[in-house]
């Protein structure tokens, strides 16, 4: 099996309403204000102009695709479009993490890693996506997912007896470095102090200057300049994944049950043919990012709107306690509190760690009575759709509660997709995210501090800019503490008590 997404001709422009180009800097000032903030950017586009919106009129812009002929950019929300996008297969592809750095995988024997770093099932499109997803589908068989509920207890437990009580921590990063470890240990089957640990890491470093704008603006191997550093720890990744890869096959007898180890043992069930090393590298890199950070962004929004939601968080503390008495939850547990199902189900609604589903047209199309040029990048607005007043009344306030009386379609509420690309790992997500809430929340209360702004950044994810600076205190049920002071745009997203 072969890893590519194929160049395809472009033969008409792109004729989707949008704002005109600047004169002198033409397209780029579209897309650096998209850059900065797609959220707010696109809220006045969709006001301006409709449902369906080019980046800039005329196209001419590329902001995902790997292709070097991009027609343009068109943005998109609603449930019609969710559907028509998420569920036409073979015309809306995925294309690589690396986007347009994805072309530069054949300049040089340094940029080859290029070839397979962060592609997975997001480089492969049609029939050889079905068929790769299908290898990947054991690893994230309920059965095995729940197999991983100890590991996870273990290292929340462990994250959170580090917190030092009456405190002020970032939670945004003590989420990150919880759900590093969790990742590294379910994916490598090692924890802190290991290899795995050094080597997850190192993956998490690329990643992030991979999705670092000035790496794709300033694309040139040159000391000094984030391309060349990026190139330098692919470098260093691939050497130190491989030699885990050789690891683990000299090892494979000894009962051991990671993510990597299955993705090693894969076979396909016509050839018998396993996955290749750089498919396992590239299978590896996406599963690690998708299942770290946007878990990391789910679990720091939620703990936010708790806490300057005080009727919820007490409501919600009175179902664990009742249910838990104070212990980490057992997986039959989790399913027996429907209060937390619909505190987190609310919270990716309002706050959905990743905004956007991003797609590229694989043939002249139809979208909203316009034809899209092949090649043209189609980004769907999951934060957009999600707040939706005709699906949502009041979509700016965060009540759990409407989740009682509502069923909402997987096109009308999709923060991990839909489709035949539905997110592989969102039971996992899913389990993650409800431990390490339970578990918190019956030990700490968390409190934002005085005049705290948080404003939302990220495309790929959301994320808050500064992190998430809260006091700690042991729970102590002063859930109306703290409430006043908080600022920044996540006021434009959420209903807050005022200051």
């Amino acid at each position: 099996m072969k890893v590519a997404v194929q160049e395809i001709p472009s033969n008409s422009a792109l004729n989707v309403p949008g704002p005109t180009p600047s004169k002198f800097l033409g397209t780029k000032i579209n897309s650096l204000k998209f850059s900065r903030d797609s959220i707010g950017y696109t809220r006045h586009l969709f006001q301006t102009y409709g449902q369906i919106v080019s980046l800039a009129n005329g196209g001419g812009t590329n902001l995902y695709s790997s292709l070097s002929n991009c027609p343009g950019t068109v943005f998109v929300y609603g449930p019609e479009y969710v559907k028509q996008v998420t569920s036409q297969h073979d015309i809306y592809y995925k294309h690589p993490l690396s986007g347009r750095l994805y072309r530069r995988r054949h300049e040089s024997e340094r940029t080859e890693p290029l070839k397979h770093f962060a592609v997975g099932l997001f480089g492969v499109n049609s029939e050889q996506h079905l068929q790769e997803r299908k290898l990947l589908m054991p690893a994230f068989h309920k059965k095995r997912i729940d197999s991983y509920r100890d590991d996870i207890v273990r290292i929340t437990e462990t994250v959170l007896s580090d917190l030092a009580p009456h405190q002020v921590h970032d939670i945004a990063l003590v989420m990150k470095v919880l759900t590093l470890r969790v990742a590294t240990k379910t994916l490598f089957g090692e924890d802190i102090g290991s290899n795995g640990l050094k080597v997850g890491k190192l993956l998490q470093k690329t990643l992030t200057l991979l999705g670092a704008p000035r790496t794709t603006i300033i694309p040139f191997d040159i000391p000094g300049l984030p391309f060349h550093t990026l190139l330098n720890q692919m470098a260093q990744l691939d050497i130190a994944m491989r030699t885990l890869i050789q690891q683990k096959r000299k090892n494979r007898d000894n009962g051991t049950h990671d993510v990597l180890s299955m993705l090693i043992d894969a076979r396909d069930e016509e050839s018998g043919l396993p996955l290749s090393e750089d498919e396992i590298l590239g299978h590896t890199h996406v599963i690690f990012g998708a299942g770290h950070e946007t878990s990391a962004n789910a679990l720091t929004w939620t703990l936010f709107l708790l806490s300057q939601h005080p009727n919820v968080a007490a409501d919600l503390l009175d179902e664990l306690q009742q249910e838990l008495k104070g212990k980490p939850p057992s997986v039959q547990q989790l399913e027996r509190l429907p209060l937390l199902e619909r505190v987190i189900q609310e919270s990716m609604r309002i706050l959905p760690p990743v905004p956007w589903n991003g797609r590229v047209t694989s043939q002249a199309t139809e979208l909203g009575g316009y034809r899209l040029p092949m090649g043209t990048e189609v980004f769907v607005s999951i934060y957009h759709t999600h707040h939706m007043p005709e699906l949502y009344p009041q979509p700016e306030v965060f009540k759990p509660q409407r989740w009682e009386n509502i069923t909402r379609s997987i096109y009308e509420y999709n923060p991990f997709s839909a489709g035949p690309r539905v997110c592989i790992g969102s039971g996992f997500a899913k389990l993650e995210i409800k431990i390490v809430l339970a578990m918190l929340l019956q030990r700490y209360r968390l409190q934002c501090i005085a005049d705290l702004t948080v404003d939302r950044k990220g495309v790929i994810v959301m994320s808050p800019a500064k992190g998430m600076p809260m006091h700690v205190f042991p729970q102590d049920r002063q859930f109306t503490a703290g409430l006043n002071g908080v600022r920044g745009n996540v006021r434009d997203m959420v209903q807050l008590p005022c200051n």
